[in-house]
């Protein structure tokens, strides 16, 4: 085992090397997998939080129209009342 000739025709020697080749494969293939995971998780956390930022924003809006029809109401009301006072006068 002492030179390279030896070791390539000690067949234990390629059977423990194929076998680490395939251990490296496998690890290779499981961080992928991981990391492919990952990538989804963090995409997947993205959308969400986008779909957050819309529906607040839509929130915002509705509150936004709601507030501006209520101002819009007691103007109105304000303008009738005035008319009724000018002409009971």
């Amino acid at each position: 085992m002492d030179t390279v000739f030896q070791r390539d025709d000690d067949p234990t020697a390629r059977a423990r090397a194929r076998a680490r080749a395939r251990a490296r494969a496998r690890a290779r293939a499981r961080a992928r997998a991981r990391a492919r995971a990952r990538a989804r998780a963090r995409a997947r956390a993205r959308a969400r939080a986008r779909a957050r930022a819309r529906a607040r924003a839509r929130a915002r809006a509705r509150a936004r129209a709601r507030a501006r029809a209520r101002a819009r109401a007691r103007a109105r009301a304000r303008a009738r009342a005035r008319a009724r006072v000018r002409t009971s006068q």
